[in-house]
């Protein structure tokens, strides 16, 4: 059951409260993009690019500064595979 909480965050080298900061911190950015979004609906000449900058910056965050590593079922699938 443990393993549940530690397989996830492991794969992209952070411990389970250092991957739980990470996503709490993506999620406070989504709401304040999102909120952004509902205020240029209402208001469409407010936060013009708040929601398309805030995805753009998250998308480079997560794709630039992680490593992620192969789950242990696709790592055996390799070494069965001879990779």
């Amino acid at each position: 059951m443990l393993k549940r909480f530690t397989d996830h965050p492991a794969s992209v080298n952070e411990t389970y409260l250092q991957h739980m900061g990470m996503a709490f911190g993506f999620g406070g950015r989504m709401l304040v993009g999102a909120l952004a979004c509902f205020v240029h609906g209402i208001f469409p000449w407010l936060c013009l690019t708040r929601g398309s900058d805030t995805v753009r910056t998250l998308h480079h965050r997560m794709v630039t500064h992680r490593t992620v590593q192969p789950a242990k079922s696709d790592r055996a699938t390799a070494v069965a595979a001879g990779d």
